[in-house]
């Protein structure tokens, strides 16, 4: 392990490992966890350091902004229950200067909070108590969901007046640059890529969350369309991008 300097409440904590199997292991931008139970903190640390993740601790919302800002981390795991600023307000100032996958944690964990949660702009949400071995593979499936845009095809692609640009997560509309969190980037490629085909909505979710690797919602995927088309300004009642295709899933509006 070696030491760093620390900064207030944050805390890093870096060790290299071989790391066979592990998207993007040869990253050495580490894995930003924030939650104010050291307890909690210490586990979810020991957990990702064990598979060979550098990683920064935050105790509290005004330090994990510190860190994002000192240090942009490669994912955040963040819990929404926070002093100084909550977890939704980091959220919100991690997405005004970044796109990292972010993964939310909270004791709330009805439907309605998880789906909230995935509102709000995370790109995941796993309620507590939890497994820190489940916390490990949301992790590396988001990781793994971040590599894969850099290498499954073609890196520009077309949807009317939309450029998508996946070497860059880059998304323009004309000359405006359309904000897209990681979830809503690959929903948006998994759709263009299907040439226009009815893509189901567990073939949505899979593109997301990796087959079987992951319990979600199928309201999830509604909550990501919606929020894609507000981004997009698309209509659902007339759509130019996005055409829901009712108790068969979505597909892309191509040649318009």
């Amino acid at each position: 392990m070696l030491g760093r300097r620390c900064h207030g409440n944050v805390i890093e904590a870096c060790q290299r490992a071989n790391m066979r199997g592990v998207p993007g292991a040869a990253n050495d931008a580490p894995i930003l966890v924030v939650d104010d139970d050291p307890k909690i903190l210490q586990l979810v640390r020991m957990y990702l350091e064990r598979e060979g993740f550098a990683v920064v601790t935050a105790t509290d919302g005004m330090a994990a902004v510190a860190a994002i800002r000192e240090r942009p981390p490669r994912l955040m795991v963040l819990d929404v229950m926070l002093p100084a600023l909550d977890g939704f307000a980091v959220l919100r100032a991690a997405r005004a200067d970044t796109d990292l996958p972010v993964l939310m944690l909270s004791a709330r964990g009805s439907t309605t909070d998880r789906v909230s949660g995935i509102a709000s702009g995370a790109d995941d949400y796993l309620p507590k108590p939890f497994s820190p071995a489940e916390l490990v593979v949301r992790v590396k499936a988001l990781l793994r969901r971040t590599a894969s845009r850099n290498t499954d095809g073609t890196a520009l692609l077309e949807l009317g007046d939309i450029v998508i640009d996946r070497d860059r997560h880059e998304v323009r509309r004309g000359e405006d640059r359309v904000d897209l969190s990681e979830s809503e980037l690959n929903l948006l490629v998994a759709l263009v890529t299907a040439s226009g085909r009815i893509v189901t909505r567990e073939t949505l979710l899979d593109s997301l969350y990796g087959r079987g690797e992951a319990e979600v919602l199928d309201r999830t995927i509604d909550v990501y369309i919606r929020r894609l088309r507000d981004k997009l300004g698309d209509d659902p009642e007339s759509p130019r991008y996005i055409a829901t295709v009712r108790g068969a899933g979505y597909r892309a509006l191509l040649g318009r």
